[in-house]
């Protein structure tokens, strides 16, 4: 009996002592444009904040800027008032972010999909062109007309990442493929606009396209509608989004920036937080492809075969897929 009544008493010692080894956190989340709902690349970062917060009972705060001019004003203004670690989603917060992480030094920041080399910063970036490889693969599997599409956002290098990567994957299975590729914009604009995003998809459709894959933020919710209604398919991009319209989306380049969110949160409250660079691929379970209920009937166990052994090769080294970005430094 005595045992009986220790066991509760010691796991409640362990449980505390954890506890009390928990730094404190007052964490924060500045969203890029488009909003936190955006079903995309900036509610992917929301889920992971509100992941952390599910699991800890740590409340955190969020901003969503309407235009680049509140960046740094967002971050002055989170710092100033006390939140330690402050987590700022996308590239274009570089600048502003190169600029404050020098004025407050006990602060942590953490960007996403951009490096900023500050003693008190951790980038996170990610293997976009591998995930992109792979869907690429599944569309040249997938298309009866031996044409496909892209849809990116912002017409920036990183977008541009995604491309390649989607091109290499699908001329992997068909290199004869045709593949159609247009941008939504050159402007942070691009990535809230998906009437035009849906009217490029259109295009493409209308020249023989029958998958379509965007990389364009919350314009991408114009491609799926404009698949959707076309009874093509699409893919989608960042978050899941298999859900939206479940049999036009043939499947979704998962990039995992809410993992990337929750871990900077739960280190940070641990005591293991580090500045400077994380990569996250294939490896580390930073991007995928998606499969679930709403796509299993779309993709054939053949397709399902042949893209996860290249998944494998790609993990070991066997099938190196071009980073856009080593282009870029030739």
């Amino acid at each position: 009996m005595f045992r009986k009544l220790m066991i509760p008493a010691v796991v409640a010692l362990v449980l505390a002592f954890f506890a009390s080894n928990a730094l404190a956190l007052n964490p924060a989340v500045i969203y890029d444009l488009g909003g936190k709902f955006d079903k995309s690349f900036n509610q992917a970062a929301h889920m992971g904040a509100e992941r952390f917060s599910q699991e800890t009972g740590i409340k955190y705060r969020d901003f969503e800027p309407t235009n680049e001019s509140q960046y740094e004003q967002a971050l002055r203004r989170f710092a100033s008032r006390g939140s330690d670690l402050i987590v700022v989603v996308g590239f274009s917060f570089a600048s502003a972010l190169e600029k404050i992480a020098p004025e407050f030094p006990d602060t942590k920041f953490v960007i996403i999909d951009m490096v900023v080399a500050q003693p008190n910063v951790e980038s996170v970036v990610f293997k976009e062109h591998e995930g992109s490889f792979l869907v690429g693969m599944l569309a040249a599997m997938k298309t009866k007309t031996g044409k496909i599409g892209f849809v990116g956002g912002m017409d920036v290098p990183l977008i541009r990442k995604f491309a390649l990567g989607y091109k290499e994957g699908a001329q992997y299975v068909n290199k004869d493929i045709t593949l159609f590729e247009n941008m939504t914009g050159t402007t942070p604009a691009a990535w809230g606009d998906p009437i035009k995003a849906g009217e490029l998809a259109r295009s493409q459709f209308d020249r023989g396209a029958d998958v379509v894959f965007t990389a364009a933020g919350g314009s991408g919710m114009g491609v799926l509608q404009a698949a959707a209604d076309a009874r093509k398919f699409s893919i989608g991009v960042d978050s899941n989004q298999n859900y939206i319209h479940p049999g036009s989306v043939l499947t979704s380049m998962v990039k995992r920036v809410d993992l990337a969110v929750f871990e900077a949160m739960r280190d940070a409250r641990n005591g293991d937080w580090e500045p400077g660079l994380k990569v996250l691929g294939l490896a580390e379970g930073g991007v995928d492809y998606a499969m679930d209920k709403y796509n299993e009937a779309l993709i054939t166990p053949e397709m399902k075969a042949r893209v996860d052994q290249a998944k494998a090769d790609i993990i070991s080294g066997k099938i190196v897929v071009t980073n856009y970005f080593d282009i870029m430094d030739r």
